[in-house]
Order: C-alpha cells, then sequence, then structure tokens
C-alpha cells in the first residue's frame, strides 16, 4: 500500500459522491479524480461562483474526457440552515449519495462566529460536517456505495496533536488562540469520526446494519491555497511570505496531499481508521493505514462531544 495512487481507484459509474470545499485544494484534485473515474460529484461550496469556475477548470482539463458529471451546489457550513437547504435540495434529485467527504475547512483564523454563533474553525471544521452528515445518513443508508459500505471520509490533520478539549469553553470565548483552536478542531473531527464508526459497530449488531463506513485522514504538508488564505486573515505581510517559502520548501503538491482522502473514500479500509502519508513524518508520501494521537481516541470525550453537537445543531443521528 506504501505506493498507492490514485491511478489505482476503482471505476465509480453511477456512483455519487459529495465533497465539501470542492472549489480549491484537496477538495478540487479530489473531485478532478472522482469524476475521471465515473462519478456524479457534487461539489458543496460556499460560494458557487468559485466552484463554477472550479467545475470548468476540471472539465477543460478534460479536454472531452470527463467520465463523470460534475453537480454544483451551495452549502456554507458555518450555517446550519445553509446546511440543512443543501441536503433537502440533494434529497430532491438525488436517490442515494455513495461516498461523503467532510473536507472542507478554515485554519487560524482571528477569532470569529458562525452564523449560529460558534466559534468559527470549531462551527464550521466539526458542526458544519457534523450536522451534513447527519441530515445525510438516510442517503448514505439508501447507497451501495463502494465495497458494500458507503463511505463517510473526514479530513483531519497533523494539528490534531495539539488538540485539547475544554468542554467549558469549546467557542472560545473566554481566550482564543488561532492555532489552538485549529488543533481542537481538528482533535474534534477524529473524535466524530470514531465515534460515529462505533455508533454503526453497535447498530450493526442490532436489528439493522447501515452499510456505512466511516473513515479519517490527513494529508501531511500539502501546498494548498489554505496556508496562505490563514497567512491574509492574518494582516501579517511576513506571515505570508513565510507560509509561501514554507509551502514551496516542504509542501507536497495537492494531488498527492490528496491520496489519503481517495484512499479512505475507495479502497479496501476498515471503519475507523486513519489513513495518512507513509513519508517522512507522516508528512508526505502516499498512503498508508497508522495511528492518530491517544487523545483522538477517547470515548469519554468523544461521547461528550456528540452529545453536545446533537443539542448545538439539533441534528439526530439514527444511530
Amino acid at each position: 500500500m506504501s505506493g498507492w495512487t490514485a491511478d489505482e481507484m476503482p471505476r465509480l459509474d453511477g456512483k455519487t459522491v459529495v465533497v465539501t470545499g470542492a472549489n480549491s485544494g484537496l477538495g478540487f484534485e479530489g473531485t478532478r479524480e472522482f469524476a475521471a473515474r465515473g462519478a456524479t460529484v457534487v461539489m458543496a461550496c460556499r460560494s458557487v461562483e468559485r466552484a463554477e469556475a472550479a467545475a470548468d477548470e476540471v472539465r477543460a482539463d478534460a479536454r472531452g474526457g470527463l467520465d463523470g458529471d460534475l453537480d454544483v451546489r451551495e452549502c456554507d457550513l458555518a450555517s446550519l440552515d445553509s446546511v440543512e437547504a443543501f441536503v433537502e435540495g440533494l434529497r430532491d434529485d438525488y436517490d442515494a449519495v455513495d461516498v461523503l467527504c467532510n473536507n472542507a475547512g478554515v485554519m487560524a483564523i482571528p477569532r470569529s462566529e458562525t452564523e449560529d454563533g460558534f466559534e468559527t474553525q470549531f462551527g464550521v471544521n466539526h458542526l458544519g460536517h457534523f450536522a451534513l452528515t447527519g441530515r445525510l445518513f438516510d442517503l448514505l443508508d439508501a447507497a451501495e456505495g463502494i465495497g458494500g459500505d458507503a463511505r463517510v471520509v473526514t479530513q483531519s490533520s497533523g494539528a490534531h496533536e495539539q488538540g485539547e478539549m475544554d468542554f467549558s469553553d469549546l467557542n472560545w470565548e473566554r481566550s482564543y488562540g488561532k492555532w489552538q483552536a485549529y488543533g481542537r478542531s481538528k482533535l474534534s473531527n477524529l473524535l466524530f469520526a470514531y465515534e460515529l464508526q462505533r455508533r454503526l459497530d453497535a447498530a450493526s449488531d442490532g436489528d439493522s446494519d447501515p452499510g456505512i463506513r466511516s473513515v479519517a485522514c490527513h494529508p501531511g504538508y500539502t501546498d494548498t491555497n489554505l496556508q496562505m488564505r490563514t497567512a491574509e486573515e492574518s494582516g501579517n505581510p511576513l506571515m505570508k511570505v513565510g507560509m509561501k517559502a514554507a509551502n514551496a520548501v516542504l509542501g507536497q503538491d495537492a494531488d498527492i496531499g490528496v491520496e489519503p482522502m481517495l484512499y479512505a473514500a475507495t479502497a479496501d479500509v476498515d471503519g475507523g481508521a486513519y489513513v495518512e502519508p507513509g513519508g517522512l513524518m507522516n508528512m508526505r508520501g502516499h498512503p498508508t493505514v497508522g495511528r492518530s494521537n491517544d487523545a483522538s481516541y477517547d470515548r469519554d470525550n468523544a461521547r461528550k462531544l456528540w452529545e453536545y453537537s446533537t443539542e448545538a445543531t439539533g441534528v439526530e443521528y439514527p444511530v
């Protein structure tokens, strides 16, 4: 598996794949690869205009040889109403979703709040995807999926290792550190992904088997516009220069960085797995199944986060 590349992905004809943040970076590369193998890719993006431009670029690069379809739809993860409207629109046109890639995110931005009053990194990176996955559950349950199961792929980051859960101040109302908040949001992604799989396992041991697999991944250090947006948000011109230099020296190309997400979505990988780059310090290279930090497997914190997320979003899961 250490040499696995996107060339080894199976055909996805007749499959529906939802990718959040599909207009740029890893989401864009994932969209290109899924569509090249025949999938219908629903590009769930905050900006329809930017998503349409990205879809046009994918079509142009394929030079008429694109096997799948691209369906651009608005989905602003900073708005629970937008997430609900996106899912309702999807239900009108689709009977099933085979793969959901919870990919979109923001990184290390100055403190702000979502439409619903959550700290933005926690609200977008975790709560928005929690709500989206829960509302899509019936369409995932209805899918044939990949290898017999629909896939929920949640994109985390090596920054989860710096994250700490503080349930007395999840939204950073008392104090705020932008990198600490990012780390917590990425740790939350993993707590969610693993808890979802535990609940799916429990349901399959009971009266019903949802036929859904939850897998986590991280892209390593990948050169995308996420770093540049972080630098621009900081207002510090030196940070922009530093990020650009770091990306050039340390970052791998996005078409490699997206491989863990593609592997998690299409390869024969167990539910609850953590797919990461297999190269230097797990920051570069082709995908391998590894292990995230001990805090990400804390079942008590996972349960607390699930209960908070359910109450905060108003989204109930049937597992």
